[in-house]
């Protein structure tokens, strides 16, 4: 195998596959990304969980394979200077040319590389890339992070079959919150499907999204899912299991509603949790009407209290939160304003996004 690729265009390839390589693991081939040369060049990497395969612009001398170390080899695509020369030697070694730069790599046969799932999907849809990115971010922060629930650790894709098209539903939810975003999409589906996407399966799907244009087309089978982005396959396993009953969490009837100025709400919150205490973040709210208070005490420190207008006229209510999952909320709604809706101290309490009605995030009270 023998191949040159512009510096740039190995650089951006190796970077769409450094959050997938193992930087840490029991297989070494895992911390290897897979480089094929053949009529064009290809790239695949794999966790065993996610997948992806790419191409990779190159002008092919020789025809060949090798498995190659994913980090060293963008850490020198990053520092060279000059277009590479990428060839395989004896006993599996690459050799690595850029200018008066020369670096040997000790590489791992394709034969070790563990096998893909092949694409089988029983089903495709087509999704605005744009839409799906947006969708991701607004949910895939209310995760899990290493939940003994597993079904937690990932986003919930309910997709629910309508007469001219398909209702997508995002939801993801750590316990504590939850966050839902409905929208509709395009294709047909058979049945009323749920499919739970891994948080880091997300993450690197909504990274390739942010620089594709138009459609993108999603395939679904048992216990995978297909995402085609221009040239590029991402392959995720799914999470088995059963995922929280969604709907029954997001409060349908909260009597008190407010609406807050977004920007000076975020700007509020983030000044009161200087004060709060570090591991509960907690601060009480004390909303009446036409205003809302916000008061952090730590004995330790001190305390602060905040004030700012409410679109508001129900009966005084106080409350208290973890402050961070509120700003995590606001962060990635749209348009000026918040809907904040309440019911009492210890009821689920809703934040609703005003420019995008079918966006909604629910944050579980706490004692303060």
């Amino acid at each position: 195998m023998k191949l040159k690729v512009k510096r740039e265009e190995i650089q951006k390839a190796l970077q769409n596959i450094q959050g997938i390589v193992e930087k840490k693991s029991t297989m070494p081939i895992l911390s290897h990304f897979l480089l094929k040369a053949a009529k064009e060049a290809s790239i695949v990497a794999t966790d065993l969980d996610i997948a992806f395969t790419g191409p990779l612009k190159a002008e092919i001398l020789a025809k060949g394979s090798l498995c190659i170390p994913a980090r060293k080899l963008f850490e020198i695509a990053k520092e060279v200077e000059d277009d590479m020369l990428l060839e395989a030697q004896e006993n599996n070694w690459l050799k690595v040319t850029s200018g008066k730069s020369t670096f040997k790599l000790m590489g791992l046969p394709e034969e070790e590389y563990p096998k893909l799932p092949e694409i089988d999907s029983s089903e495709e849809l087509k999704i605005d890339a744009r839409s799906l990115e947006s969708m991701i971010e607004k949910t895939v922060y209310a995760t899990g992070d290493s939940d003994a629930r597993y079904t937690l650790n990932g986003l919930l894709m309910h997709f629910v079959p309508k007469k001219k098209n398909i209702e997508l539903r995002i939801v993801g939810t750590d316990g504590h919150r939850l966050s839902f975003i409905a929208r509709d999409v395009e294709g047909k589906l058979s049945e009323e499907k749920k499919l739970i996407l891994p948080k880091k399966a997300a993450i690197e799907l909504r990274r390739l999204l942010e620089e594709s244009e138009g459609d993108i087309t999603v395939g679904l089978n048992k216990n995978h899912v297909f995402f085609v982005i221009d040239d590029i396959v991402l392959t995720s396993r799914l999470i088995e299991g059963t995922y929280p009953d969604y709907e029954q969490v997001i409060p349908q009837d909260n009597e008190k509603k407010a609406v807050l100025d977004k920007v000076a709400f975020s700007r509020a919150l983030r000044r009161t949790l200087i004060m709060s205490r570090e591991r509960t973040n907690a601060v009480r709210f004390d909303l009446e009407q036409g205003k809302l208070t916000l008061i952090s005490i730590n004995p330790d420190i001190g305390e602060a209290r905040e004030e700012l207008a409410a679109q508001y006229k129900g009966e005084s209510i106080s409350i208290g939160f973890n402050v961070r999952y509120l700003l995590d909320a606001i962060q990635v709604m749209g348009g000026d304003s918040v809907g904040f809706e309440l019911q009492d101290p210890l009821s689920p309490s809703l934040l609703c996004d005003i420019k995008e009605k079918n966006h909604k995030c629910v944050v579980m009270p706490m004692r303060v």
